[in-house]
């Protein structure tokens, strides 16, 4: 019955995915174009398949270019320097808002019309606007998880709901290196990922990478005990990219490592699933919010020759119709009608932990230097790593480098 509740469910809110929004007159001339550059994965995705109503009930043609999170900064940025643009609706990492908005990459919401509605989780949006103004909407609400394989956690003498601090997560993680598997399993492929897979720990300890002033917290008393624990955590498993990440965990081969709701979509007979963290590094320590936000939002370039069309796209994307109906394929929307309904919950319970972390979301840091950050940052943790360097001198170099970017 269970299964067939989740599917009569699936095939109903794909049905309305495509319902909303407003409808135009074909008319008789050639289709309108809208081009969109998106997150290529289920972020894409959800949005591809909500594009066919849209283009039949507007009378035009969508072409959708999907490119991994690098390329996809890099379009965005590189074509915005052109006075005709080439996008007219693009996906947006929250952490490029502050470079994109001073840069002038972004319309302005607000004068094209458009206002979000108080559906969509406040905390989700404290990065959309500048100065009053919305320039983003916050589209898939991608926030750290921990993924986990249920039978390895259970071998460890654990349940999800005993799992209260980063010390079971490494208890859980050093029996199953007992038993010839991997225990935690992290990114180490570039420095973006090195670092964000490290921000949750480093919140669970009471650290983050800057203070209020913008200015570099990394060669600290927090910052240094999150990173000795982190030594001993990866320690019992390995460095591994997201795919081979996803496999292991579901296969057993690992055991735990951070991940994101977009990756995997657990169901009750999924062999892994994923808890949010509880923000505290041992039992009885002070729990910090420990989820940290990797939300893909949606906004449209400033250079855009089809704004109105765009914005009207736009608010289509958003209606929550659309939004729930997106469920069923991947899509996690930011709003409270879609991760609170009792019949979206009765197939996919995991949507009430994602719920809580997106309702106390940490944004990374909202400056234009982030790349520049995250690179000087992640390679000098990749240097404490491998070696390469001791903790406190890796955080001292890394401390003297951000702060000369910074000034």
């Amino acid at each position: 019955m269970k299964k067939l509740s989740a599917f009569l469910l699936a095939l109903t809110l794909s049905l309305t995915a495509c319902g909303g929004g407003s409808g135009g007159d074909p008319g008789s001339a050639a289709p309108a174009k809208l081009t969109l550059i998106l997150r290529a994965g289920a972020y894409a995705d959800v949005i591809k398949a909500c594009l066919p109503t849209f283009e039949v009930e507007n009378h035009v043609n969508c072409e959708v270019q999907e490119l991994s999170e690098s390329d996809l900064y890099s379009g965005i940025a590189l074509d915005a320097i052109n006075s005709a643009g080439t996008y007219d609706l693009c996906m947006v990492d929250g952490s490029w808002m502050a470079e994109f908005t001073d840069s002038g990459v972004l319309a302005n919401l607000t004068e094209l019309g458009y206002a979000l509605d108080g559906d969509v989780i406040p905390a989700t949006t404290a990065i959309c606007y500048v100065d009053g103004q919305l320039y983003l909407a916050p589209y898939y609400g991608n926030v750290t998880v921990l993924m986990y394989n249920k039978a390895n956690v259970e071998a460890a003498g654990y349940t999800p709901d005993k799992i209260q601090s980063l010390d079971d997560l490494l208890a859980i993680c050093e029996n199953a290196r007992a038993s010839d598997k991997k225990g935690f399993l992290f990114r180490g492929d570039n420095p973006n990922n090195l670092v964000v897979d490290f921000l949750p720990i480093l919140l669970s300890f009471g650290g983050w990478v800057i203070d209020e002033a913008n200015r570099p917290t990394v060669n600290t008393p927090e910052f240094k005990s999150a990173m000795e624990f982190y030594l001993k955590l990866i320690a019992t498993g390995e460095a591994q990219v997201k795919d081979d990440l996803i496999a292991s965990v579901d296969t057993g081969a690992g055991t735990m490592g951070i991940g994101w709701p977009g990756w995997y979509t657990p169901t009750a007979d999924s062999s892994a699933d994923y808890i949010a963290l509880s923000g505290a590094a041992s039992a009885g320590a002070q729990a910090y919010n420990s989820n940290v936000y990797g939300i893909w939002t949606i906004g449209i370039p400033n250079n855009s020759q089809n704004k109105d069309l765009a914005v009207k796209l736009l608010a289509y994307l958003m209606d929550p119709d659309v939004q729930k109906g997106t469920v069923p394929s991947g899509g996690v929307p930011c709003r409270y009608s879609s991760l609170r309904d009792p019949e979206v919950l009765s197939a996919y319970p995991q949507y009430e932990v994602v719920c809580q972390a997106l309702e106390s979301g940490k944004y990374r840091p909202v400056i234009a230097e982030w790349t520049q950050f995250y690179t000087i940052l992640g390679t000098e943790m990749d240097n404490i790593i491998n070696g390469v360097k001791t903790v406190d001198q890796g955080l001292s170099d890394a401390q003297t480098n951000l702060e000369q970017l910074m000034s």
